[in-house]
């Protein structure tokens, strides 16, 4: 169900009960029950055929960590049979999967296969594994090195790619690669060129993503490259919550890699300077964060779900690791009561004892203007894995407390 923002808010009001952030059963488990219950995540589309899809490989990760919290093994089993829907008997890679597009999107799923590999020994894993490894080694570059965050968007480097891609690629060389220290520095330089071209000086944040203007002369300017930076216009907030969380998991264990290279200290420092730049661009009334973070309060922009969650997730991740101090509690205050909007706001139950995601944009992308306009008229989703893993990932950590 497709919803715009003022249909939403009538919506919430009306058609379910909300629940309260302290309910019944821990969301995390109650909330992943629901999307499976759904069919969700597993796979396939949603007219019952193999789809390859990164908001699969999301869900796929929160599904990861409640196996390391919970010990069920019906989520592991849920990601496996979700895998071989998306393989050939060989271990190819089908579905939708087309390495010639050489889209960022598709590698998501990649970390099940290395997992699955690593759990059942089975080789048809590590071919998928390998077959998106050959996908990076082909992947265009821009000329600083940046991945292209798709082949229809020559030279374009968006922050949503940094969680898609690097997250793999770090396993992948972590895991068969142990002596391939030039894939963490590559890995270093993609956050690197992002970080110096996206960087936005108003709110410490990250533009959705820029064009290597010294491309120009073989690919077209998008209408949205600033002339200096190349950087798009506007901070949304779901590419910030990308990267975000992909810092956040590469940082920590179990799919971090060496602390001792350079790479590791650099996301570190980048990791701890985004942690601070949210908590002051909060919403003061609602303690969440605005669809489009560069222009808190405007009329048409609402409080968006998907990166709200994303954020509360890396902010109390960063605390539980130990690579974010918070000896006031600042954070931890901050994020829960981010957390606790959420739950109250955008659960919602069903009759059926399932629980609902709302408030999820549907999309945001770069491939036209990249103004608040645009981003602003995108639909809300009911159910949408991009809010609801994510809210998973929080409900994990925010049940730590």
């Amino acid at each position: 169900m497709m919803l715009r923002p003022a249909i939403f808010v009538l919506f919430l009001l009306t058609a379910h009960a909300r629940v309260h952030p302290r309910a019944e059963r821990p969301f995390s488990t109650w909330m992943a029950d629901s999307v499976i219950a759904r069919g969700q995540g597993h796979g396939l589309s949603t007219s019952g055929t193999p789809q390859v899809s990164y908001e699969h490989g999301t869900f796929h990760s929160a599904l990861r960590q409640l196996v390391n919290v919970t010990g069920n093994a019906t989520y592991a089993q849920w990601i496996q049979s979700g895998i071989d829907n998306v393989l050939n008997s060989d271990g190819t890679v089908g579905a939708t999967y087309n390495m010639s597009a050489f889209t960022l999107d598709d590698l998501r799923i990649g970390p099940s296969f290395i997992k699955l590999y690593q759990s059942t020994g089975n080789a048809k894993y590590k071919k998928a594994s390998d077959e998106y490894r050959t996908q990076l080694n082909k992947h265009p570059r821009n000329t600083k090195g940046g991945f292209w965050h798709k082949l229809r968007y020559p030279d374009q480097m968006w922050l949503d790619g940094l969680y898609m891609g690097e997250p793999f690629y770090a396993l992948y060389a972590d895991t068969f690669e142990s002596h391939n220290v030039t894939a963490l520095t590559d890995l270093q330089n993609q956050f690197s060129l992002i970080w110096s071209h996206c960087r936005d000086t108003k709110t410490g944040l990250l533009r959705h993503g820029y064009f290597d203007l010294a491309a120009a002369s073989r690919s077209p300017t998008p209408v949205w490259a600033d002339p200096i930076s190349g950087a798009s216009p506007e901070v949304w907030i779901r590419a910030v919550g990308w990267y975000v969380v992909a810092l956040a998991d590469l940082l920590t264990p179990p799919d971090n890699f060496p602390t001792t290279h350079p790479a590791y200290a650099a996301l570190l420092e980048q990791y701890r300077t985004l942690i601070p730049a949210l908590a002051k661009n909060v919403d003061p009334a609602t303690g969440a964060w605005w669809l489009v973070m560069s222009q808190p309060g405007r009329a048409g922009n609402y409080i968006e779900s998907s990166g709200s969650a994303m954020f509360v997730y890396a902010m109390l991740k960063g605390v539980s690791s130990g690579l974010l101090k918070d000896p006031d509690g600042a954070i931890v205050k901050a994020a829960s009561r981010a957390y606790e909007y959420l739950a109250d706001t955008f659960v919602l139950k069903n009759a059926d004892g399932t629980l609902n995601w709302n408030g999820t944009v549907i999309v945001g992308s770069l491939d036209q203007d990249g103004t608040f306009d645009y981003y602003i008229k995108q639909p809300i989703n009911m159910n949408d894995l991009k809010g609801a893993a994510p809210f998973v990932l929080a409900s994990i950590e925010y049940e730590k407390l």
